[in-house]
């Protein structure tokens, strides 16, 4: 089990996650709880649990997120079989317009991981099944990406690519999702290090 903290720009997270098999990325588990808060666009809290199976695949995300007078929760899961469902909702008036939370499960039926938004955990999933620390071909995937503090669900498509080995045994890696592009550096266990304008370990 590891404790990890992440700095941000405009909030912070805690995560308490478990992950193992590193080395044999067929049968590599991840679980973990965390809270994370942030003041963009409007201050909130936000509460989460992530399990993922063989391969760390996403089996399933549940989130809450809460600010003044306002809250919303979503359950994010992934079948055997491969497809996804969703459930949400939404109480109280954040005070500013905000999409509404949950999406069409059609749209990202293709993919194998949530992303959950300023988040820098749910990025060690692809780059664990895919043996990225230690090298390799660019990598493009469809992530069920959950926006924050929304928890709408959409489709993004995501590349990941190795770039170097640095001392003490991390690994860089090139994030790119439409136009952003982002050098995440990550350790031996998969956990992101740094991640420029998203947040670094404390």
């Amino acid at each position: 089990m590891r404790a990890l903290t992440w700095i941000k720009d405009r909030g912070a997270e805690f995560a308490a996650a478990d992950v193992s098999n590193v080395a044999d990325v067929s049968g590599g588990l991840l679980c973990a709880t965390g809270i994370a808060v942030g003041a963009d666009p409007l201050p909130y809290r936000l509460d989460y649990e992530l399990d993922c199976g063989d391969g760390y695949v996403t089996r399933w995300l549940s989130v809450r997120a809460q600010g003044a007078g306002w809250q919303r929760k979503l359950e994010l899961a992934r079948d055997p079989d491969g497809g996804w469902t969703v459930e949400a909702s939404a109480e109280g008036e954040p005070g500013m317009p905000l999409p509404p939370p949950g999406g069409d499960p059609a749209s990202f039926r293709e993919a194998l991981d949530c992303d959950l938004g300023l988040s820098p955990l749910t990025n060690s999933m692809p780059v664990l099944r895919h043996g990225l620390l230690a090298g390799g071909e660019s990598v493009d995937f469809v992530m069920a990406w959950v926006s924050v503090p929304d928890l709408a669900v959409l489709s993004s498509a995501q590349s990941y690519a190795f770039v170097r080995r640095e001392a003490a045994g991390l690994s860089v890696i090139r994030f790119e999702s439409g136009t952003f592009t982002a050098d995440v550096v990550f350790d031996t266990d998969g956990f992101v290090v740094e991640y420029p304008g998203i947040g670094r370990q404390a």
